[in-house]
């Protein structure tokens, strides 16, 4: 009876010490390019939205965790064009990357010749409809997916709270 009052105890108190993650409504970009910004809900609605399809979740054996129908975003390049790298030349663009970073820390990265490059950039979106459901109604709000990866658990985002635009040396 001790040993389980003991984990009763241990199990509570991890369950009372999980941070609620707060949904987002906006992120900002920053980091190594020229003016920083912050892109509202609002901001987001201005580019094209285009119908996504479906996708099936996965995690990073490739086992299935779930599925979201019906989905329309926005690609990431586009927002992503608007801000003006910190390079010299256009040559140095190759060292540049993205960190999308999650409410929760959680970070996913694309890298400039990824998104900009390579059909996977064409397949990159943040989310404004999932289900039905449009993000401002949604609990995990901003979120990211890659479409074209093989495991898509991996790089999808709830709770977008900023990218940071970094470069390597």
């Amino acid at each position: 009876m001790k040993n389980f009052l003991i984990l009763f105890l241990f199990y509570a108190g991890a369950a009372l010490a999980q941070e609620t993650v707060k949904p987002t409504h906006q992120f900002t970009i920053s980091g190594q390019i020229k003016k920083e910004s912050v892109i509202t809900m609002d901001s987001l609605n201005s580019y094209p939205l285009k119908e996504i399809g479906d996708i099936k979740v996965t995690n990073h054996l490739g086992d299935f965790k779930h599925k979201d129908d019906q989905l329309k975003g926005v690609l990431l390049k586009d927002i992503l064009a608007h801000s003006e790298l910190a390079a010299g030349s256009p040559k140095l663009f190759s060292r540049f990357y993205f960190t999308c970073v999650g409410s929760d820390g959680y970070s996913v990265v694309y890298s400039w010749n990824e998104l900009f490059n390579t059909e996977i950039g064409d397949h990159v979106y943040i989310l404004l409809e999932k289900n039905g459901v449009k993000a401002d109604k949604m609990p995990e709000s901003l979120q990211m997916a890659s479409m074209m990866d093989f495991k898509t658990g991996r790089r999808f985002l709830h709770n977008l709270d900023k990218i940071i635009v970094s470069q390597v040396p």
